[in-house]
């Protein structure tokens, strides 16, 4: 039988009838005595934040929930609901939206700032290399629509502040960041300054979340405008929406 028992291998959960433990604490001992961010954290890290981790950790998961209907994802999941899809499969399409170019700017700029705390030439000569081997854009730095300002970026940045004065934090990250915003008004001549994947991308980073996980903590907060979205559109009804109201036609150029 150690081949079937051995078959997955988890030390995430031990379950038998009657009980359940995750991460080697009983459930009944965490429902209601932590937070679902403090879940998140103890779920993916084994141990348990900080009052002040956790704030700042929720403060992340809080400001990326939303960002409105032109958003491919939360149109997917409003489009899916228009096709008869119950909530659970408009999530599911609306969360496989999320990849690289939607939504995956968080974890690459988790990945550059790494770089960057790693390098050893001057951060502009780094900076260089990085664009050169990754591409001319600049993971977590200006926005297409939120212009001169993404309004949820400096709150995050003072709240990284905060939790570096309480010493919940380092701030090594937050000021390889600031280094980054000086460094590309420098190049540009103009402000370009930090977005919500740039700030959410330092808190990860200051709490020691690898890469990967910045995606996959997007996907969890997104989720949350996702549903509501999905469930908005369920209650207004409609049939088959597409991209576009029907009277707009696409540009043939066969």
């Amino acid at each position: 039988m150690s081949g079937v028992s051995d078959w997955w291998r988890t030390s995430i959960i031990d379950m038998e009838p009657g009980r359940i433990a995750l991460r080697g604490q009983p459930i009944q001992e965490l429902i209601g005595n932590v937070s679902f961010p403090e879940m998140i954290w103890l779920m993916l890290r084994t141990d348990r934040p900080t009052d002040g981790q956790a704030r700042l950790f929720e403060a992340a998961l809080v400001s990326a929930v939303d960002h409105g209907p032109q958003a491919p994802s939360i149109a997917t999941a409003r489009m899916a609901v228009t096709c008869g899809l119950p909530l659970n499969n408009a999530m599911a399409s609306a969360v496989n939206m999320l990849g690289d170019v939607h939504g995956g700017a968080g974890e690459q700029a988790v990945q550059m700032f790494h770089f960057l705390d790693s390098a050893e030439d001057p951060l502009p000569t780094a900076l260089d290399a990085w664009r050169a081997a990754q591409g001319k854009i600049v993971p977590g730095f200006g926005h297409r629509f939120h212009t001169p300002v993404d309004p949820r970026a400096p709150r995050l940045m003072q709240l990284v502040a905060d939790a570096v004065e309480s010493g919940n934090c380092s701030g090594r990250f937050a000021d390889i960041a600031q280094k980054v915003e000086n460094e590309l008004l420098s190049q540009k001549g103009k402000p370009v300054p930090m977005n919500i994947d740039g700030a959410t991308a330092v808190i990860y980073a200051e709490l020691g979340f690898a890469p990967p996980l910045a995606r996959g903590l997007f996907c969890l907060s997104r989720s949350v405008g996702i549903l509501a979205h999905a469930w908005e559109q369920m209650q207004q009804g409609g049939r088959n929406k597409g991209p576009t109201p029907p009277q707009y036609r696409w540009t043939y150029d066969g």
